[in-house]
């Protein structure tokens, strides 16, 4: 292992089994190994000088000679470039190739991560000219072959930090059938109107596949002139756009629906606050600055209302989960964090958005044509039995099929919402779901209870959404859409497509399949789709990751503030080496260690998700109220200690109580080092629901099962 580097692709052979029947594995030959930059510290030790790589997966030090530390100085972050790749007796050496700045400036927590993580942030010159050469405003020749709807009130729903408006809405009672109803209009961006198929903003685009939000920044998918004017819906212009023009009945059902380009004319921009707020009382303030608005915000809402009943009908997973927003002041230091409440403005709109996105995978369906779908399939057999025997083992009383429908995760979602352990209940039925992805393979969306749904309502910042718009709108032309010429190499373009076929393999239509078999058979149009699907599923993954990894540091930041301080805090989740704290006042998780807990020896109970003490039979699971004390913050490995000071005399006397034995004095804590979680980031809900249904919850346990070893080795004291 010492010649390799993390992202290296290597040949192993498997050399033995473990005791507990792991295969282990010796590195044969290395196949590849692709130019990567290594983000980290300049150093200078006994003369020597290298630089400690931030991404702690690399796991070697980066020797830089002499003359190759630039302009950087001591403590600084850096950007190296190797110039020699690791050996068995020698470590890797590099050059620095670009000077980040010092770790305490602002914003270098972003900067380290669209290095660390690969995130594109430069567009390319071609892109910028490109961009510079279309017009401010939508011109006579655009508005050809156009319905116009400047006429009628559409309005923009968003939250108050928002500067890209790809979503208008507007709704008017209609009769549907024999039955009252109404007519919704969801009116998006038609960005593909100025990104032409395989030009040079399209290309860059694609390479970033999603926009990605930091706290104070984002890295857009497309130049500002597009994503924050020619294409954002800001109120009193003209904007192009692409209109899902539907007729919902009294029960929610989608009666009739329609797509068609427009131009349209913004009316208003509300906040959620706002509109909640008008909602919420029709002669308030708020209401009496909008008078003319208000009744259509009514009609939104009566149709919300509707589209709900239908959700509920059709058993929809609905888990209410705390999102959090890191409020940061001008020197990008957080100030607070405080939870993000979804109104009755969030919903509306997220019903909206969802509608006019099944609309759009039923179009495509029914013209034949391929096109990326938004697939969220559901458990897999393992997670099955695991939830079952979670289920029996709380006495929850329910359970789940062999081929579970939505509505039953639903049902004991509702079922158990009174109980104490009901975060600890749906954190469990929420772990059981897979992740959503991108592929032209319709599976149906298992969380949101949907034969077919796709995303078409955000493509100013996630490329799924563009290719959906030039789906559609081949489909109106009566023509077929080809996707451009994907910029990455024809063979690798094909390694992507079989390494997903491979991957999903065993459900493809339902069946075991062999990849091999399914290659020949498959057409290279059909290859290109899955490959732009696995790229931007990625991609999302991707983005996820870099904004989770810079919330992370911002918070280990704010809680070098607070060493020592109490907090009470709710354990998140459990493990066999220690609990996982998420603290009330901060929305802040870090680790317990286990050697934290007391002086007993605690078995960790995988059914029941709990850490048991064997002596006392005290209990830790997720729910468990505690009180901690921040020990220690390791900004580096973004890692959070806690030491818990008080079980509280609830859970010694019920522990004491269940055992049928009298209570014991209390004996001595012990004070190990003990081992952190990464904080876990909360990202925002987006408007149609993708992130709250679909979000995997925190891999944190998974990720940290290794710290106890690792931290055992003895390591230098660099910082």
């Amino acid at each position: 292992m010492r010649a390799v580097l993390h992202k290296d692709r290597v040949k192993v052979r498997i050399v033995r089994s473990d005791r507990k029947g792991r295969p282990e594995g010796r590195v044969v030959e290395i196949v590849e190994r692709p130019p990567q930059p290594i983000i980290g510290r300049l150093l200078q030790e006994s003369g020597i000088w290298l630089v400690a790589p931030e991404d702690k997966r690399y796991g070697q030090d980066v020797l830089i000679p002499k003359g190759a530390t630039g302009t950087a100085k001591p403590g600084q972050v850096v950007v190296v470039e190797l110039t020699e790749p690791p050996a068995l007796f020698g470590q890797p050496v590099g050059r620095v190739k670009e000077v980040l700045g010092e770790v305490d400036d602002p914003g270098m927590e972003i900067e380290i991560a669209v290095r660390k993580y690969d995130v594109p942030h430069i567009f390319s010159d071609a892109c910028i000219a490109l961009a510079r050469g279309l017009p401010d405003k939508v011109r006579p020749q655009d508005k050809k072959n156009r319905v116009d709807l400047t006429d009628v009130p559409l309005v923009t729903i968003d939250g108050e930090d928002a500067r890209d408006f790809d979503d208008a809405v507007y709704c008017e009672p209609a009769k549907v059938g024999r039955g009252k109803g109404w007519r919704l209009l969801v009116a998006i961006a038609d960005v593909s109107h100025y990104v032409e198929n395989g030009s040079a903003i399209d290309i860059d685009a694609y390479d970033r596949a999603t926009s990605v939000y930091f706290p104070r920044r984002v890295i857009p998918m497309l130049p500002e002139k597009l994503s924050n004017g020619l294409c954002s819906l800001n109120p009193d212009v003209e904007r192009l756009c692409m209109v899902c023009d539907m007729l919902v009945t009294a029960k929610g059902e989608v009666h009739a629906y329609q797509f068609y380009p427009a131009v349209m004319f913004s009316h208003a921009r509300f906040t959620y606050t706002e509109v909640a707020a008008i909602l919420g009382n029709t002669r308030g303030p708020e209401a009496t600055r909008r008078k003319e608005r208000v009744p259509d915000l009514l009609n939104l809402h009566d149709v919300y209302r509707a589209l709900l009943v239908a959700r509920q009908a059709r058993g929809a997973v609905d888990f209410e989960t705390v999102e959090t927003q890191i409020v940061c002041d001008e020197s990008g230091r957080i100030e607070k964090i405080i939870p993000r409440t979804r109104n009755e403005a969030h919903k509306l709109i997220e019903e909206a958005m969802l509608a006019a996105n099944v609309c759009s995978a039923d179009y495509i369906a029914q013209g034949k044509q391929p096109g990326l779908f938004r697939v969220h399939e559901g458990p897999t057999p393992e997670k099955i039995e695991m939830l079952r025997n979670y289920l029996k083992a709380t006495g929850v009383g329910m359970t789940v099929s062999d081929d579970p429908k939505p509505g039953e995760f639903q049902a004991i979602a509702a079922a158990t919402k009174d109980r104490p352990d009901a975060q600890q209940i749906h954190s469990m039925l929420l772990r059981s779901m897979q992740q959503a992805i991108y592929t032209p393979t319709n599976s149906g969306h298992f969380g949101l209870a949907f034969e077919a749904y796709t995303h078409f309502t955000s493509p100013i910042r996630r490329y799924p959404d563009l290719l959906v718009h030039r789906v559609i709108k081949a489909i109106l032309a009566h023509r077929k859409y080809q996707l451009p010429v994907l910029p990455i190499p024809g063979e690798a373009h094909a390694k992507l497509a079989k390494r997903l076929l491979k991957n999903n393999s065993s459900r493809l239509n339902g069946k075991v399949a062999d990849p091999d078999l399914k290659i020949k058979k498959i057409s290279p149009e059909t290859l290109a789709w899955q490959a732009a699907g696995l790229h931007c599923s990625a991609n999302e993954r991707r983005a996820d990751e870099a904004s989770r990894d810079v919330e992370a540091w911002l918070k280990c930041k704010y809680m070098r503030e607070h060493l020592g301080e109490e907090y009470g805090g709710v354990v998140t989740s459990a493990t066999s080496f220690g609990i996982f704290v998420t603290l009330d006042a901060m929305y802040v998780e870090g680790l317990v260690h286990i050697t934290e807990l007391g002086g007993e020896y605690f078995k960790f109970d995988e059914a029941r998700q709990e850490l048991r003490g064997e002596r006392t039979g005290i209990r830790y699971a997720i729910g468990t109220r505690v009180q901690v004390q921040v020990s220690r913050v390791d900004l580096d490995g973004r890692k959070i200690d806690f030491r818990l000071i008080r079980e509280g005399e609830e859970l010694i006397s019920r522990a004491m109580k269940d055992k049928g034995a009298p209570r014991e004095g209390g004996g001595g804590r012990g004070h190990g080092d003990g081992f952190a979680s990464k904080s876990s980031g909360r990202r925002s809900g987006h408007k149609d629901g993708s992130a709250p249904q679909e979000r995997q919850p925190s891999a944190q346990p998974a990720k940290s099962a290794g710290r106890k070893a690792t931290a055992q080795k003895k390591s230098r004291n660099r910082r």
